[in-house]
């Protein structure tokens, strides 16, 4: 007989929180990852004692994350649903509609929470500290014109954290629990320990034992503040219901008892920059390349040392002949005797150049290792465009691989989107599209375009839809957009495409008022032909429309002419 799901207790709870806690801390994160953003952000000689020598910061770090980071992402970030046969009711147009229903919402997260530059983020945090987290939730309070108010809400967390049931496992999905453990000010936990204690949902007795306490990771900027306490919202599958519940909870006790958010799907999303065989954390770009960027930081310092101390020429005196040297322009040093060997000067040591070729040769080669060569960082100079497409599609094949996981990623987001709206979305106001006949075929002559309307539709019935994601992104490089106008050109001249759908796939910025052109063809579009009567004359003519036929003679329609030009 299955053994009957419980639901974890405050103790358990926090005893988790602990144990994860101390997971993450035997294998070394908290430190590396405090080392990796400080070499990201230029701070690279932190806790070193440099007893007043030089230390130069090379950082070579920032500009090669920006670029791969920059590479994978893309400005033109599109996530459809697409509907699969199944043994439903609804017809495929029917399904088809729907699938244009949720895309439709996808366009709106994404614009709304500004997923693209999340992305960057999300990919950022990957590459300095080893994964990246983002995480959705519904808030209730967003006004939508709508009569179920909310909206889905994205954010970033630091992979510090996040803290997994299977440690050895880095599916998401597959996790018995997930912790995400936060820093919140006292008294927002007390007013929402308040509210949860009216509704008969916190356990906390007294709310004023909710007090300050100390960042468990030691984060030296949350030290500055005496009012923050830790909150960590615990989600956990209940394997008698296939939902995902969620507790809240303080060291003091259950802030919000556990409740069935009525999910299949943890709602966050999770990328390692490179794997690590039995563990959920990754390995950062970074921590690979911290004994490259400490070898040349070192090298610049001892370059700098020698040009400090041996490089300046130096006078050498007599002291028995000259008490004190004078070095200033044009001052005369007086000498008694001979001035013979009284004074020599001693020209600076000079550097090997191989110092500096090596260095250099160690930022190349770190960087082409990398993916960043010069040919992908715009550093070289190729004759055509179609050789600098096909260098910088070279250059970029060492981050496909991350490139992929970042679209499964948004692929992932996509079903736990479609998974939050049927929960929580209830039935809402959306477009609907009706298609007309094609032109010809409409009654009376008529030519009208797609007509679009609004309806209710309740989004509860994506539960039983089968539905599946399909993530495109569009190039982000700049001689890949330059190449596909060229290939629309061509086919715009070629009578291939329409003047619409040749503005319609012109990048933002090209042309001003874009959408009104589109607004004009739409216009012109609803203009009825003109409609032929079967006659080529009209009824009213005038002598200047009849045709004068040539020839001898006076004919009738002659002398009708010669009368009226009387």
């Amino acid at each position: 007989m299955a053994k009957k799901f419980k639901i974890p207790t405050h103790e358990e709870i926090w005893k988790r929180f602990e144990k994860g806690y101390s997971f993450n801390e035997n294998i070394g994160l908290y430190d590396q990852v405090t080392v990796n953003e400080n070499f990201f952000i230029g701070n690279q000689w932190e806790g070193v004692e440099a007893n007043g020598l030089p230390t130069p910061t090379y950082n070579m770090f920032k500009r090669v994350i920006n670029f791969q980071v920059s590479t994978i992402t893309s400005d033109n970030l599109v996530i459809r649903a697409i509907p699969m046969p199944s043994t439903s009711k609804l017809t495929m147009k029917e399904l088809e509609k729907i699938a244009d229903i949720v895309s439709q919402q996808f366009a709106a997260i994404i614009k709304r929470n500004r997923i693209v530059a999340k992305n960057r983020e999300f990919l950022r945090n990957a590459a300095v500290c080893g994964d990246g987290c983002m995480h959705f939730y519904f808030d209730p309070t967003i006004e939508n014109g709508q009569d179920v108010k909310g909206e889905i809400v994205a954010e970033i967390i630091d992979n510090l954290r996040v803290m997994f049931g299977n440690p050895n496992c880095r599916d998401v999905q597959r996790q018995p629990f997930i912790i995400i453990y936060r820093r919140e000010m006292v008294d927002e936990v007390q007013y929402r320990a308040e509210q949860y204690k009216e509704a008969g949902l916190c356990e906390i007795e007294d709310i004023e034992s909710i007090k300050p306490d100390s960042d468990k990771f030691q984060n030296k900027y949350d030290n500055f503040t005496d009012d923050k306490v830790t909150v960590v919202t615990y989600y956990f599958r209940n394997r008698d219901t296939g939902t995902i519940w969620c507790i809240e909870a303080t060291e003091q006790g259950i802030l919000r008892e556990a409740y069935d958010t009525e999910y299949t799907l943890y709602p966050l999303i999770w990328i390692n920059w490179d794997y690590v065989r039995d563990c959920y954390h990754g390995q950062a770009m970074v921590t690979g390349l911290l004994a490259n960027q400490k070898f040349i930081n070192k090298m610049f310092a001892l370059v700098g040392i020698s040009l400090l101390t041996t490089a300046f020429p130096k006078v050498i005196y007599d002291r028995n002949r000259i008490s004190r040297w004078d070095g200033s322009v044009g001052t005369a040093v007086g000498v008694q005797g001979n001035v013979d060997q009284v004074a020599k000067v001693l020209d600076g040591a000079s550097i090997s150049p191989q110092i500096a070729q090596f260095i250099e040769l160690s930022f190349d080669k770190t960087h082409s290792l990398l993916g960043a060569s010069d040919v992908a960082m715009g550093d070289s100079r190729p004759d055509n465009t179609s050789a600098i497409i096909a260098l910088q599609r070279a250059a970029n094949t060492p981050m496909e691989l991350t490139k992929q996981n970042d679209y499964q990623c948004l692929e992932d987001a996509g079903r736990i989107w479609i998974d939050i709206m049927s929960v929580r979305y209830g039935t809402r106001m959306v477009e609907m599209s009706m298609d007309m006949d094609k032109a010809g075929e409409q009654p009376l002559g008529m030519n009208l375009p797609q007509q679009d309307f609004t309806q209710p539709f309740d989004f509860s019935k994506l539960k039983e839809i089968p539905l599946t994601i399909e993530q495109e992104a569009g190039a982000s490089s700049y001689w890949s957009e330059m190449a596909s106008m060229q290939t629309m050109d061509n086919l715009m001249m070629n009578n291939m495409i329409t003047k619409k759908q040749y503005v319609e796939r012109l990048p933002n910025g090209y042309i001003p008022k874009k959408q009104e052109l589109l607004d004009d063809f739409a216009a012109e579009a609803m203009v009825p032909p003109p409609v032929d009567t079967g006659t080529n004359m009209s009824t009213e003519t005038t002598s200047e429309e009849i045709p004068v036929q040539g020839g001898s003679g006076n004919g009738s329609l002659q002398r009708a002419l010669n009368a009226e030009g009387a």
